[in-house]
């Protein structure tokens, strides 16, 4: 299972692009494809064209959901890695993959390589 972050799957939308390219490969051999609802929510945040929505739609009908389990797990990846200012998110979005033994597909290494050491693992 692989969940997209936001960043990726904003890249992956662009055409030709190497995002578009992984998810098109993945799409291609049946890797199963998630993405958490608070990945959605920013992504839903726009800019995105009706058609970007559609697409995004088509891919993840079900979000996966933010449990309070998550909630908890998100408070100590945000304390644990430096109570870093607008990352709630990115731990957030951590803490729902750890939970589903879910492969993070993202755009912004650097910033979730820091979950690596509380279970998370990167595509």
């Amino acid at each position: 299972m692989i969940h997209l972050d936001t960043s990726f799957l904003i890249q992956a939308l662009v055409p030709e692009s190497a995002a578009a390219t992984k998810l098109e490969t993945w799409l291609t051999s049946g890797e199963d494809l998630g993405i958490s609802s608070i990945a959605l929510s920013e992504f839903l945040c726009g800019p995105l064209t009706s058609n970007d929505a559609s697409i995004v739609e088509s891919l993840f009908a079900v979000p996966e959901p933010f449990l309070a389990s998550d909630a908890a797990k998100a408070a100590e990846l945000f304390n644990g890695t430096g109570r870093r200012s607008r990352s709630l998110a990115d731990c957030q979005i951590a803490a729902v993959a750890i939970r589903c033994v879910a492969r993070v597909a993202t755009s912004n290494v650097p910033d979730f390589m820091l979950f690596q050491s509380y279970g998370l693992i990167l595509a």
